[in-house]
């Protein structure tokens, strides 16, 4: 073969490379606009969030800051001014009773609520992770026992055990950390569960059998084999449990056996509202809002992630688009 016909011949060009995992999952979850949109207004109030003592300077108040001036003696109480005291100096107006600048409590309310809702979810995956793969690689007598023990934990009235807990803690132990174990603590079973059940079906795949076979002790088969494998479910149920312990929360301040005064939390502050939604609707509407804003974003953004991480899920979506499609074709009516 000549010179000239080699040089006439084509480089070889090799194949693109495959998408790595991460880039599927955030090509899928960018495909769902409410993901995106959800995870973008949880990214802002988290940040409002974090710089509530900077907006605070910004706006000239303080969160512990009386304003007797500005509320109504006579009246009980009630904020002088429309729209509950919104003035340029308080800019989403005053608490009632107080005085006290509602724009900052409401940020650091989020703080409170956020701060807590988070540390339960990490300590309810931590116990539930850790009891699920000891069940589910456990024998039969550690499976049974561990997996009677998550039943009782998911069937126990949570929050009025909760309240009993908190209700004889010392009132000097810091609230919201208290919370944070509290939660915790008694709500770790559904993970547990779900953990278990994964264990259980991808014990049974050849990489893990023949790491078992290969002489692999439970605890590396565990770090190595089947926590990679168990991200997707364990933070796709965490998304789904963070309002949930939002909601918890704000339960538990609105009942006065979670944050106390004077540290804000929008439950404690609907928990005070109920008093003043008629005469200072504003002070009831701002928490309300913000509270219902908050879970409705985790939980959109929850139900995208399970599509973005479980393609089955986002598989079975196309398929049944298409299907409808199909469908309203057939019947001579637009897709």
């Amino acid at each position: 073969m000549s010179a000239g016909t080699l040089e006439e011949r084509p480089a070889a060009v090799a194949p693109p490379a495959a998408p790595s995992g991460a880039r599927q999952v955030w090509r899928r979850l960018r495909a769902r606009k409410s993901a995106l949109i959800a995870a973008a207004v949880l990214a802002l109030l988290v940040v409002l969030a974090l710089a509530a003592p900077l907006l605070g300077a910004l706006e000239g108040q303080d969160v512990g800051a009386y304003h007797d001036g500005l509320v109504d003696s006579a009246r009980g109480g009630v904020p002088i001014g429309s729209y509950g005291g919104v003035s340029r100096d308080h800019w989403l107006g005053v608490e009632p009773g107080t005085g006290r600048d509602l724009f900052v409590r409401l940020l650091h309310g989020a703080r409170v609520s956020l701060a807590v809702a988070a540390g339960a979810t990490l300590v309810q995956v931590f116990i539930g992770v850790a009891v699920g793969l000891a069940a589910g690689l456990g024998n039969r007598l550690v499976d049974s026992a561990l997996s009677h023990l998550s039943d009782v934990m998911v069937a126990l009235p949570m929050l009025v055990f909760a309240i009993g807990v908190t209700a004889v803690v010392p009132s000097s132990f810091p609230r919201p950390v208290l919370l944070v174990f509290v939660i915790g603590l008694l709500a770790w079973g559904g993970t547990a569960r779900i953990v278990r059940a994964q264990t259980l079906t991808l014990k049974k795949l050849d990489y893990v059998a023949a790491a078992r076979l290969g002489g692999a002790s439970r605890l590396r088969v565990a770090r190595r084999e089947l926590l990679p494998a168990l991200a997707a479910p364990v933070i796709t149920y965490a998304a789904i449990l963070l309002p949930t312990n939002i909601v918890t929360e704000a339960g538990m301040s609105f009942l006065g056996v979670g944050v106390t005064p004077p540290t804000p939390s929008w439950g404690q502050m609907l928990s005070t509202a109920t008093t003043w939604f008629r005469a200072d609707p504003m002070y009831v509407l701002l928490p309300a809002l913000l509270l219902f804003t908050t879970v409705l974003a985790f939980t959109v953004l929850g139900d995208g992630l399970r599509t973005a991480l479980d393609p089955r899920a986002a598989s079975r979506l196309r398929v049944g688009r298409t299907g409808r499609a199909a469908r309203r074709r057939k019947r001579g009516t637009p897709a």
